[in-house]
């Protein structure tokens, strides 16, 4: 009986190790993604504006890019109950590199529009395919009931990618300065595949449990509270990403005449910055909140929102009255990333709380689609706005939207069911 014990004891050990183990390489070839793809956005944003494009033609770059996001993020959670994560990881993996190849690798004269459209089509494909296996991973190596952990890990993961994310706008800055385009982005794809040659080397086992039975229909919710919050994501994001994707880089150096490394970096501090504040907001918001438990609600949701729509109001207000526009936009961009990633990390908490309890996953990835269609908007309206009327149309825009998300907030229930409180953060 002793030795039967010590054996299973034994056994749970060499479990938890080589969970652990895989958790950690699908975290790394996540990191590695988050820096490539935020590398990408710069690199592709600076050459083609180098090479005579409008705001508006640069923006058009990224439609596709964000249009694979949305269904990305629809299929992910069916695509990987059916295969399983790690061959959604692989797959992920694999299509960036191939993706940063046809960069690469082109003539200069196949480096138009609709090519370079494609190829960051793939990518969008590679980026969500990447983040809905690491996500969905943690839940596989946090004990069953430690919820703690569960939102430890979580915000720690969602934190550092943000901050990854930010280090990759620095790096495609400061590789297209140093070596150009499409070496930086063949050193880019070495690193990719680095990554997949790395982490399919030495995981051992499965991340989950493929269920060929799973169906697509019931990707798509219909939770009356999931519905609106998927609603007010479309707005806070096409709010965030309205003026912060092609009008700010713009504005910054045509307009002001900062250098291509200058911008990268500022754009890497600020999502360095977002990152650790939605890594810590969990605890503060906690503190404050007036669930049970001290958890968020829908009022909280209502709030953050109307606060942050202060900060582009007040920065395109400061731009027409002739202040300094450079004081306004280092002003602006602190606040606005404070309480953005506060807003950001209340939805990121009140999806799993409003989540059905048979259908979580589902819900989740219903809730991701809306973010990507946010990102889509915003991103062609950021073009689109900046060439019509400069930074400060991008600017009341965003506060417009974000105005709207509060306000489409009252509709959200003022407490979390309990039905679903083991099952809520392992996708926030």
């Amino acid at each position: 009986m002793a030795s039967d014990t010590t054996t299973a004891a034994g056994t749970a050990q060499q479990k938890r190790r080589r969970d652990l183990r895989n958790y950690a390489l699908v975290t790394g070839a996540y990191w590695t993604d988050t820096l490539v793809d935020g590398a990408i956005r710069t690199l592709v944003l600076f050459y083609f504006d180098r090479l005579g494009y409008t705001p508006l033609q640069v923006a058009s770059l990224f439609v596709l890019y964000e249009i694979a996001g949305v269904v990305t993020n629809l299929v992910g959670g069916w695509l990987a109950a059916r295969l399983g994560l790690k061959i959604t990881l692989f797959m992920g993996l694999a299509i960036q590199v191939l993706a940063l190849c046809m960069l690469g690798f082109a003539p200069a004269s196949l480096l138009v529009v609709p090519y370079v459209m494609a190829s960051q089509a793939l990518s969008g494909v590679a980026k969500d395919l990447n983040k809905m296996s690491s996500k969905s991973a943690v839940k596989l190596v946090v004990p069953e009931g430690d919820e703690s952990s569960l939102y430890r890990w979580v915000a720690i993961l969602t934190g550092s990618k943000n901050a990854l994310k930010g280090v990759g706008f620095f790096l495609g800055g400061l590789l297209l300065t140093l070596f150009g385009f499409q070496s930086a982005v063949l050193a880019l794809a070495a690193l990719v595949l680095t990554a997949l040659i790395v982490a399919s080397s030495f995981m051992r086992g499965h991340l989950g449990r493929p269920d060929k039975t799973a169906k697509f229909r019931q990707m798509f919710s219909n939770n009356r509270a999931v519905n609106i919050l998927a609603a007010a994501r479309v707005l806070l994001f096409a709010a965030r990403d309205v003026w912060f994707v092609v009008g700010l880089p713009f504005f910054l150096y045509a307009e002001l005449g900062w250098s291509f490394w200058a911008v990268g970096t500022i754009l890497a501090v600020w999502v360095i910055g977002y990152g650790a504040v939605q890594a810590a907001a969990p605890r503060f918001v906690r503190r404050r909140g007036h669930g049970p438990d001290g958890e968020p609600d829908g009022r909280i949701a209502v709030w953050l929102a109307l606060g942050v729509a202060l900060c582009p109001a007040a920065m395109a207000a400061a731009l027409g009255a002739g202040v300094d526009p450079t004081i306004v936009i280092i002003g602006g961009l602190v606040p606005f990333g404070v309480a953005f990633a506060m807003n950001s990390a209340v939805h990121s908490y009140l999806i799993l709380a409003y989540a059905d309890n048979d259908k979580v996953a589902m819900n989740v990835g219903f809730y991701y689609m809306a973010n990507a269609i946010g990102r889509l908007a915003g991103t062609v309206l950021s073009g689109l706005l900046y060439e019509w009327h400069g930074l400060t149309a991008c600017l009341w825009t965003s506060a417009a939207f974000l105005i709207v998300a509060g306000l489409l907030s009252l509709l959200l229930p003022t407490e979390a069911t309990t039905s679903t409180r083991s099952a809520r953060l392992a996708h926030g």
